[in-house]
């Protein structure tokens, strides 16, 4: 099973948002989503989480806030389970990322990107600042069929 980091970064009324354009084979490609990445085998995931935004945004974080864990099942991707962050200190300068385009966008701008179904439902849980959350999220190809918060199931659109 994959094991990964996904930071909401803000400033302001505004979040620093990924959109995946760049990377090949990549089944975020053209989503719009937070940044993070793979927990190598030596980690922590919040040792991966200050590692992988450093490496995609130049950011160091100063402070970050555990927000979640969401596990992700799929009939065409590896299972995979993500720890959720949210972060509103950190210092440096945005640089490039090879990942896709970084971008401060507006909170509430966020909900017309290109984003997976499943994100929408823990973006709105971080906006309610929802306490910790366990979301399972199951997907067939790239829809949404099922989704369990706190193993309770959620209303998912068809």
């Amino acid at each position: 099973m994959r094991r990964s980091t996904l930071c909401y970064i803000t400033r302001g009324r505004e979040v620093l948002m990924l959109h995946r354009v760049k990377k090949a084979d990549d089944a975020n490609e053209g989503k719009w989503i937070g940044v993070g990445g793979g927990i190598e085998a030596h980690e922590t995931p919040e040792q991966c989480l200050l590692r992988e935004v450093r490496e995609e945004t130049g950011l160091t974080l100063i402070d970050h806030r555990a927000r979640g864990i969401v596990h992700f099942r799929s009939d065409l991707w590896e299972d995979e389970e993500m720890y959720l962050f949210t972060s509103d200190r950190f210092t440096g300068e945005l640089s490039e990322c090879d990942e896709g385009d970084l971008e401060w966008m507006p909170m509430d701008s966020i909900p017309d990107l290109e984003l997976w179904e499943g994100d929408r439902i823990f973006l709105k849980l971080l906006a309610d600042d929802a306490p910790y959350f366990d979301l399972t999220l199951i997907y067939r190809g790239s829809r949404l069929i099922r989704a369990l918060l706190d193993g309770a199931p959620l209303p998912v659109n068809d």
